[in-house]
């Protein structure tokens, strides 16, 4: 079962392959892995504390940049170990933490949860996929239905208030206008952007 994987010179911790969105673009729709070594991002149960603990403890090397929440999953639908293993990484290590995520974890959660990663992210990525809601329901396909993209935006600027760095990503399959529209919004909210290569 892979917990952690390196992808470039960051650890990527892989923490649940659960996700209330089913993006069309999803790579985990296409191949079970995205690291060097092939290792499947599919998990045959989410591991718990002492079982992530446990693997980063044995890890040959431990010296990275940056320690990346991302797997096969939305790394906040297990808010509770986002919280417990960066409190960890950073009470072990001091190393630098980023969250890559869709931006729904108030949905998922039921409360406001961007105060929570005070102090212990340093970094929060979030998948913007599109500058408008009617757009984002046709791109990201979220389980929370139309409310989604406006939660996704007050979770965004709650963001600015705890951690140090915040950024939206976008993938470069939307079009010339969807991606000057998604510019647009981000800029007006004073939000660096991103653009992925798909598959990258």
């Amino acid at each position: 079962m892979t917990i952690f994987y390196h992808y470039g010179n960051k650890l990527y911790i892989n923490i649940t392959n659960l996700c209330s969105n089913k993006c069309i673009f999803c790579v985990r729709n296409r191949v079970d892995t995205v690291d060097n070594d092939n290792n499947s991002l599919w998990l045959e149960h989410e591991p718990s504390f002492a079982e992530i603990i446990e693997a980063y403890n044995n890890l040959p090397d431990k010296d990275f940049p940056e320690v990346v929440f991302c797997g096969y999953g939305e790394p906040l639908e297990r808010l509770d170990i986002v919280l417990s293993t960066s409190k960890y990484l950073k009470e072990a290590t001091g190393v630098k933490i980023r969250i890559n995520t869709n931006g729904l974890s108030d949905l998922i959660n039921g409360k406001p949860t961007a105060h929570l990663l005070e102090g212990l992210v340093d970094t929060i990525s979030i998948s913007l996929n599109a500058a408008d809601a009617k757009e984002y329901m046709r791109i990201s396909r979220p389980c929370f239905g139309e409310q989604s993209f406006a939660a996704l935006l007050k979770f965004t600027k709650d963001c600015k208030l705890y951690i140090p760095q915040v950024m939206f990503t976008v993938v470069d399959l939307l079009s010339a206008e969807q991606l000057a529209a998604c510019k647009s919004l981000a800029k007006e909210l004073d939000i660096p952007l991103r653009i992925r290569r798909y598959g990258g």
